[in-house]
């Protein structure tokens, strides 16, 4: 008899853990399917709703440096820099070769101006010979030094970064803006024309371009420069914000 109900208690001991296990497995799974909906509402500009799936899968795998990675890019997008933060460092301590995450945290620490550990992010990765695209940490760089008027060393990471990827947008921005700042408005100018043959749809360079041309009080060209902003950018973006103050300005 004791034989029996020591049975009957392991059978239901086994029937409750496999009830478990299977409860758990469904909320992974409803988990990884509100960080795959958080990822597409991502990737269509739709923050909040992302926000708000990503969170929700957060209850449950907190613990994946993949959607650790993912929650600090909407927190980007929602200008949450120190949330962003807290989350790419969360990813790299629970996968420590996380490239990705490594040069998002980078990218948080320049938005916040902490250039110290942004350059120290950016270089750890561009040492990385593993890194696919070893354009963009050198891009960054570029950036770091940039926006902090050293100017001679960012136009030798944005150049770098050129060498590897002729035409990479953030690159030939970061140069163009450095020839801007420095007054040198005719080298731009040329710069500028020659990139955007190859790259006609790049708003920003346009943006740049229309900068040039108001340094060198070519006022029309500088208005043709802004609409053509206008029409490749959404209303509601600053670079259009930036246009329509510009051209009420030159009218």
């Amino acid at each position: 008899m004791k034989n029996l109900i020591y049975l009957f208690v392991a059978l239901l001991f086994l029937i409750s853990c496999a009830s478990k296990d299977t409860d758990m497995g469904n909320k992974k799974e409803i988990a990884v399917a509100a960080q795959g909906r958080g990822e597409g509402y991502y990737n269509s500009g739709q923050y909040t709703a992302a926000l708000k799936q990503l969170l929700e899968a957060y209850k449950t795998i907190p613990n994946d440096p993949y959607l650790n990675n993912s929650l600090g890019l909407v927190y980007m997008a929602k200008n949450r820099d120190d949330l962003a933060e807290t989350h790419f460092k969360k990813a790299l301590n629970l996968k420590p070769d996380y490239i990705q995450a490594k040069n998002h945290l980078g990218a948080t620490y320049l938005r916040q101006k902490k250039w110290k550990s942004a350059i120290q992010c950016f270089e750890d990765i561009s040492e990385n010979l593993l890194y696919a695209t070893p354009e963009m940490p050198l891009s960054n760089l570029g950036w770091v030094y940039f926006y902090q008027a050293m100017y001679g060393k960012a136009k030798t990471y944005f150049e770098r970064s050129l060498e590897i990827r002729p035409n990479f947008l953030f690159a030939v921005h970061g140069l163009a803006s450095i020839y801007i700042k420095t007054a040198r408005y005719t080298i731009a100018k040329n710069f500028l024309h020659h990139a955007l043959v190859k790259n006609p749809g790049a708003a920003i360079l346009h943006s740049d371009l229309a900068k040039v041309y108001e340094a060198l009080n070519d006022f029309n060209k500088a208005k043709k420069s802004w609409e053509v902003v206008l029409k490749l950018v959404p209303e509601t973006s600053p670079l259009a914000r930036e246009a329509e103050k510009r051209l009420f300005e030159l009218n």
